[in-house]
């Protein structure tokens, strides 16, 4: 059974799996990583984990889900923003074949997300379905009768930067007012402090004093969840999918959350379509593996067709 690498770069970590065909886990590493160190940093640490894995479990082909929108024919991020400063250019498929002489793929990360939980989570059995991914910023995909919509610049289902506030707060896409800026991890950080006066380094800190009942992380989780609903009933409203999957960090804490997001979702039947990412944060890893996966049945297919000729 052929099994393949499917790695995940995130703002402040790359997480990554060597699975096989059915979706079994042979090996796993990861690395913090700090964005802000730039391109080789992040490369480097890309290389470290991608390496360990080999060493664990020898696979046939690499995966590589990425912020950004990513050109999934030449393995390129076409654009980036700062929050993964000189990403923008890289060519993440050509690095990676030529690093670890392997065919390799890559794809945006919200996209590689959906996939993974289309194949192994949430989405199993569905045709239609939409991603909604909230980490260091906010990711978004969506999938028509089966098949990933990219978009003709690759940006299909970039939800985070739709405008939820016109005029609203500055983004680091050049627009103001996008939702990246209201529901992503780094915005619930953000609105804690303006709401408590409290700083605050990780989420799970206004998760922790939200579960003891105090008033001012609830304050804030009721704030962000509003935000959040206005959001997912956009996307259901203009997508109509059969499930809206969230996916992320913040996902982890929704025993905390999930009620005070039901109550704000105003959208007819908008909240049985809303579903939590069964994989967590490995579902970008198993999307990215299921590309290096479907790059060799490609390959293969194409190595059938040229026998037969």
């Amino acid at each position: 059974m052929r099994r393949v690498i499917g790695v995940d770069i995130g703002g402040t970590a790359i997480k990554g799996l060597v699975l096989d065909e059915m979706g079994n886990v042979w090996a796993e590493a990861g690395s913090v990583t700090e964005a802000r160190q730039g391109r080789e940093a992040i490369l480097g640490k890309l290389y470290t984990v991608i390496r360990e894995l080999l060493e664990a479990c020898p696979a046939e082909a690499i995966g590589i889900a990425s912020a950004g929108r990513v050109n999934t024919g030449s393995g390129e991020v076409v654009y980036a923003t700062d929050n993964l400063p000189g990403w923008q250019g890289v060519q993440l498929a050509g690095w990676a074949e030529a690093t670890f002489a392997l065919p390799a793929a890559a794809d945006n990360d919200a996209n590689a997300a959906l996939l993974g939980e289309a194949w192994q989570g949430a989405g199993r059995g569905r045709r239609s379905l939409a991603m909604l991914t909230l980490g260091t910023g906010v990711g978004g995909a969506f999938m028509i009768e089966g098949v990933l919509s990219r978009g003709k610049r690759w940006s299909g289902g970039d939800f985070g930067h739709s405008i939820l506030f016109p005029g609203g707060r500055p983004c680091n896409c050049g627009r103001r007012g996008c939702a990246e800026q209201y529901v992503s991890g780094s915005a619930l950080l953000r609105l804690g402090q303006e709401l408590t006066g409290r700083t605050y380094t990780h989420g799970s800190e206004i998760m922790a004093e939200a579960r003891r009942g105090e008033p001012g992380a609830l304050r804030v989780l009721n704030d962000y969840t509003t935000d959040l609903a206005v959001v997912l009933d956009n996307i259901a409203v203009t997508l109509d999918p059969e499930l809206i999957v969230i996916g992320g960090g913040v996902i982890h804490d929704r025993d905390v959350w999930w009620k005070l997001l039901k109550n704000g979702l105003q959208g007819e039947g908008v909240y049985p379509m809303v579903a939590a990412a069964e994989l967590g944060n490995r579902a970008g890893c198993f999307g990215a593996a299921k590309l290096a996966l479907d790059g060799l049945r490609r390959q293969a297919e194409s190595y059938e067709q040229e026998d037969t000729a």
